[in-house]
């Protein structure tokens, strides 16, 4: 069985930086997607990036220049390193697995992903 779990998250003052890590167990990274999202409070999840089982990687225009993705696929790690964060970035942020992302991955729907973790939460405020 698929499981995820987020860490990394807390509070951040405008433009520094966090790195947020999602365990992941129950399958191996090459055969997976794995995206990055976020929900602020009162607004729907937003995609952020996602890496592909083969390694290709995409980012949402609000996030571009900011963020980087990577992975470890002997750790089974995923990581999203996010930089010069901004109040708007305030979000609790999941990871996630798409099992039929091999060569290609997607920032929307959400519902394309089979697997989430528990979330969680980044406050950036000064």
């Amino acid at each position: 069985q698929a499981q995820l779990v987020e860490s990394g998250g807390g509070w951040v003052q405008p433009g520094g930086s966090l790195r947020l890590s999602c365990a992941v167990s129950g399958f191996t990274l090459d055969g997976y997607a794995i995206g990055w999202f976020r929900q602020a409070p009162g607004q729907g999840r937003e995609g952020l990036s996602c890496i592909t089982g083969d390694g290709t990687i995409y980012y949402a225009d609000s996030v571009k220049g900011r963020f980087t993705i990577s992975r470890d696929n002997a750790k089974k790690m995923v990581y999203l390193e996010m930089n010069n964060l901004k109040p708007e970035d305030t979000a609790v942020y999941y990871c996630a697995a798409d099992s039929l992302g091999a060569s290609l991955c997607l920032l929307y729907p959400d519902s394309e992903y089979d697997d989430w973790g528990q979330g969680t939460q980044v406050t950036v405020s000064s």
